[in-house]
């Protein structure tokens, strides 16, 4: 007995001389510093973020925002990093709102551009050019099933108005579904599909329908993809003449905070719309191009094969680029009038998008974006054990959300420690994207050149910062 209450002590006293050395450990966390890089940007002589902050502020709409209080003037970037005007590097963790895909002024890119750019930059689809049709050709061999016609487009809104116009016209019908917590645009037509009320305003949005999300996180159902399909079901028997246009869904709702869809979700769906009538418009803005990782397109983590399919951003590596693809019958309808759009499809767009698909194939980037993502996964995952306030780590491949909440129970978004964090991330030279209804998601959507020694870098960043809190 007098053992058992020697070694007890002995225990307790160990513990109380480690405890000071464990605390001191924990808060200390070092700062982490960027990964090696060879690359030197240029010396910066142009006007600096005060100037610019004001003619922006005096010539340009109010409506358009930056991030941060004291706002970045980026004037340069090479692949997956950023130059301020003193030429402070950052790791670019949002790729210009997940459209930088290759990486920033990719070299084979910037070529392709720059030789189209010599010999022709503009005539008009009225003439043949053959960058048009290579591209489209190039891009078609990339979709499955009959998927085979493209129009192109300047933006992913004009891709998405170009749908909602063929699905109306195919099918005869006018109303649109779509799902809540959705983005697909912010011109007059496509402002009626996306539904998160930051990103509207109040004008008519016509035929349109917003059923729930199927959000495994925050939804009624979790991830019971049947009850959320029973909802477009009601919606279509109670608030519809029985027969609609279409529906329209991102497979991983990018603005609202990469939401992914409830497994299973998408199949039920679209058997329930091709039943009333409609077609099934497949947005790829965001998901599109291998970023997923697991698969090129991100409706194929679904199983599914859309009547449309719409694309921009990560299309063009930053060009003004976009398309929608469908199938022979539907892009058919569009034949009976004149259609014509006087950029879309222009020699320079086409020559830079056909450059970033054989960039892409070439470097192996849906596979990259699998092996980077997973691990970056895994990390936040361990993180989220660390601290409370990281609700939820989801997404696949290189499209991730990372939700904060002040309760996990609760699930209440940490707004302000958002805001606390993401400055701090600047401070530590990382630039992240926010998203969700009350922008308390940190949105992970790097170029697709990201490395593993940069994801580590990110958390690393984030784990330091947390701790300050």
């Amino acid at each position: 007995m007098a053992l058992q209450r020697y070694l007890l002590k002995r225990s307790y006293e160990t513990k109380e001389k480690l405890r000071p050395l464990l605390l001191r450990s924990f808060s200390s966390i070092s700062a982490p510093t960027l990964p090696s890089c060879d690359y030197e940007p240029k010396p910066y002589k142009g006007p600096l973020a005060d100037e610019v902050l004001q003619k922006r502020k005096k010539y340009l709409g109010p409506s358009l925002f930056y991030y941060y209080q004291k706002p970045l003037n980026i004037v340069e970037g090479k692949m997956q990093y950023l130059f301020d005007e003193n030429g402070k590097r950052y790791l670019d963790a949002f790729a210009g709102i997940v459209t930088v895909s290759c990486g920033h002024c990719h070299p084979e890119v910037v070529n392709a551009i720059v030789e189209q750019n010599k010999l022709l930059q503009h005539a008009t689809t009225l003439y043949l050019h053959h960058a048009i049709a290579d591209y489209a050709e190039a891009l078609a061999s990339k979709m499955p099933g009959n998927l085979k016609v493209v129009y192109f487009v300047n933006s992913g809104s004009e891709a998405n108005e170009l749908a909602m116009l063929m699905a109306r016209l195919y099918s005869g019908n006018l109303g649109m579904i779509a799902l809540r917590n959705a983005y697909h645009g912010g011109s007059s037509g496509t402002i009626g599909l996306t539904a998160l009320n930051t990103w509207k305003y109040p004008i008519p949005q016509g035929e349109i329908h917003h059923v729930m999300s199927p959000d495994p996180y925050h939804g009624v159902f979790g991830s019971d993809a049947s009850s959320y399909a029973k909802d477009v079901q009601d919606h279509i028997d109670f608030g519809t003449s029985g027969k609609v246009a279409g529906f329209v869904a991102e497979t991983i709702q990018g603005i609202g905070g990469a939401v992914e869809l409830a497994p299973g979700y998408l199949k039920r769906v679209y058997d329930i719309v091709h039943k009333a009538g409609g077609v099934c418009i497949a947005d790829e803005v965001q998901t599109g191009f291998g970023r997923t990782g697991s698969h090129y397109w991100g409706f194929e983590t679904q199983s599914v094969l859309p009547d449309i399919v719409t694309m921009a951003k990560g299309i063009g590596n930053g060009l003004p680029l976009g398309a929608v693809v469908t199938t022979p019958e539907i892009a058919n309808v569009l034949a009976e009038k004149l259609q014509f759009n006087t950029f879309g499809g222009n020699p320079v767009c086409s020559s830079g998008g056909l450059a970033v698909l054989r960039v892409l194939d070439k470097e192996k980037r849906q596979a990259h974006c699998a092996d980077v993502g997973s691990h970056l996964i895994e990390r936040f995952r361990a993180l989220q054990q660390k601290y409370d306030i990281i609700g939820d780590v989801r997404g696949r491949g290189l499209m991730i959300g990372v939700e904060l909440v002040t309760d996990k129970k609760e699930k209440t978004p940490a707004k302000a420690e958002t805001t606390v964090l993401f400055e701090k991330l600047r401070e530590l030279g990382v630039l992240v994207g926010k998203g969700g209804l009350h922008g308390n998601v940190f949105r992970i959507k790097p170029p697709m050149c990201f490395s593993k020694d940069d994801a580590d870098f990110l958390v690393d960043a984030l784990d330091y910062a947390m701790s300050k809190l």
